[in-house]
């Protein structure tokens, strides 16, 4: 089963994703999780809660799904914050 992930930040991180996609009740179950089920980042097993996922990313959950991190952010709207950003 695909499924999109919409954020509107820069990234999330693993441990936000299981939780935001209901794989977890509570960010505090994302160690555990992570020990119990194999997790692939973009084709690679990952075992940090931690771990920033991008846009575009692509996450695979033997068992329980593949999800891809895209952003709500239109393209104007990231260059103006990365301008903002470089100013300050």
């Amino acid at each position: 089963m695909k499924n999109i992930v919409n954020i509107d930040a820069e990234f999330i991180t693993l441990g936000q994703l299981l939780k935001h996609v209901n794989l977890i009740s509570s960010g505090g179950m994302a160690k555990w999780f992570l020990s119990e089920y194999v997790v692939y980042v973009d084709n690679e097993k990952e075992d940090r809660r931690g771990r920033k996922l991008f846009p575009s990313t692509m996450i695979d959950i033997p068992g329980e799904g593949t999800f891809f991190i895209q952003s709500t952010k239109s393209d104007k709207e990231e260059a103006e914050q990365d301008n903002s950003e470089s100013e300050a």
